[in-house]
């Protein structure tokens, strides 16, 4: 999930053997970018799920007297100076120094003026905004961005605590200067990273530069857009949704949908790494998930909008044997029986089905009998009109679901957009055997899987 700033890198062991693959969790922003608690482990999952298991295991901040360390080294070098409140280089010094290209005067000091200013700012003695570490670049360079970019600065976690180490820090890295670090110390080659990252691979070359460090390969990729689905945090928030929504493209929401994790790669592998944005339509990644699911899910009967039907003058009762998927005769069979009460056989059609009939319409109801509307109202009126499937084709019938009278009320959840759909309906008795995360066909509507007993989501049809 867009929630908090990971990464996943890759170490080379040597020639001939395989790759490490490294999980870093980056979540050195505990203001703009707060890590929320519960991704942490979201984030495992999500991999897990993927079949992808990692050999090491970072997170940031319990890193921080590294970075301490590494800032200390970066002054001490002169690479890095302090714009410090109260000084001839503040703040607003710095950032105009960024437009005019002259020098702030901390820039040029001794290194032990900017280190006892750099102690000042961990010891407390400025507030939020007062002060800042900056990398030395090229105050000429044609993008400002790289200018004497902002290593560390100040944040106040009385107000904005961390979720995991509190108040313990008030001086926290940039994302440009933490992963500089971490790349050298876990011995990072080849940096895997959004096209979006090419201006930071940019500013993170003069941390090398300065330490005396070799540069990782960054190897950079384009967005992946799945068209008609949303990512926007901003959205998110306004709407109140979680990251694991079925209504999101996140790998938590499409997990919760019924998306295989084998349909996400087989995507991502037809896609490919390459430095140009990429998009596809949600029909693309439905297509590589039918594969897959096709053939494993059990067919049952279910009706949306039920509308009843009686069939008049029934003398005997009628008998349904429905396979459990066409395709696999060896799962068995089912059968739905129907007793004739008093003459008539009472059953649920769908709403759509029953807006298509006009009196004297011939309909097959799937694997049990061939029916002729008599009168079409609140509830249909019929007669049997045959029972094979031959004079239902000669007839041009078409084969519709229907639910026995005792059927199961069901609702599926069904994601539109941003807005989820409530489809109320009827399925017949033997969907209460399937299990809870189970995906199976309701026919003629789509792949649904069950949530609980009688709630589905729908996956796609």
């Amino acid at each position: 999930p867009a929630i908090i700033n990971y990464a996943y890198k890759l170490k080379y062991e040597g020639a001939g053997k395989r790759a490490k693959f490294i999980l870093r969790f980056e979540d050195t922003d505990p203001r703009t970018k707060r890590p929320m608690p519960e991704a942490y482990d979201a984030i495992r999952e999500d991999l897990r799920w993927l079949g992808i298991r990692w050999d090491e295991e970072y997170i940031q901040s319990d890193r921080m007297s590294i970075y301490y360390d590494i800032a200390k080294k970066m002054i001490e070098r002169g690479g890095a100076y302090i714009a410090a409140k109260g000084t001839d280089c503040t703040p607003e010094d710095w950032k105009k120094s960024k437009v005019t290209g002259v020098p702030c005067k901390n820039r040029n000091e001794d290194p032990s003026i900017n280190l006892e200013l750099f102690d000042k700012m961990l010891e407390g003695h400025y507030q939020e905004g007062e002060a800042v570490m900056v990398i030395k670049t090229d105050l000429k360079h044609p993008d400002p961005s790289v200018r004497d970019w902002v290593a560390m600065r100040i944040i106040d976690t009385t107000k904005y605590p961390h979720p995991r180490v509190g108040s313990r820090y008030i001086v926290w890295p940039t994302y440009n200067f933490s992963v500089s670090i971490d790349d050298h110390l876990m011995g990072i080659t080849h940096i895997l990273r959004a096209q979006e990252h090419s201006v930071n691979t940019v500013k993170q070359s003069f941390v090398y530069a300065h330490m005396g460090w070799e540069q990782p390969e960054a190897i950079h990729f384009g967005r992946l857009k799945i068209v008609g689905m949303t990512l926007s945090k901003t959205r998110l928030k306004t709407l109140g949704i979680k990251w694991d929504d079925i209504r999101l493209p996140t790998l938590a929401g499409l997990r919760n949908r019924g998306i295989q994790p084998e349909a996400i790669w087989n995507i991502m592998l037809q896609v490919g790494v390459k430095p140009t944005d990429a998009t596809i339509t949600s029909d693309n990644l439905f297509a590589e998930n039918r594969k897959l699911i096709e053939p494993k899910a059990n067919r049952y009967m279910a009706v949306i909008n039920p509308v009843k039907v009686i069939i008049d003058n029934v003398q005997e009762r009628l008998i349904a044997r429905l396979p459990m998927h066409p395709s696999y005769p060896e799962r068995g069979y089912r059968e739905i029986i129907l007793e004739p009460i008093n003459g008539k056989i009472e059953l649920f059609i769908g709403r759509t089905d029953y807006e298509k009939l006009d009196k004297g319409s011939v309909i097959r109801l799937m694997e049990l009998v061939n029916i002729e509307v008599l009168s079409k109202d609140d509830v249909v009126m019929a007669r049997i009109h045959s029972k094979d499937l031959e004079s239902a084709r000669k007839a041009n019938a078409p084969i519709i679901q229907w639910v026995p009278i005792n059927g199961l009320p069901i609702t599926v959840n069904r994601p539109e957009g941003m807005k989820i759909i409530e489809d109320k309906g009827m399925a017949e008795r033997a969907v209460a055997q399937v299990s809870i995360g189970e995906i199976i066909q309701f026919m003629r509507y789509g792949f649904v899987k069950k949530t609980s007993k009688d709630d589905f989501i729908y996956v796609h049809d």
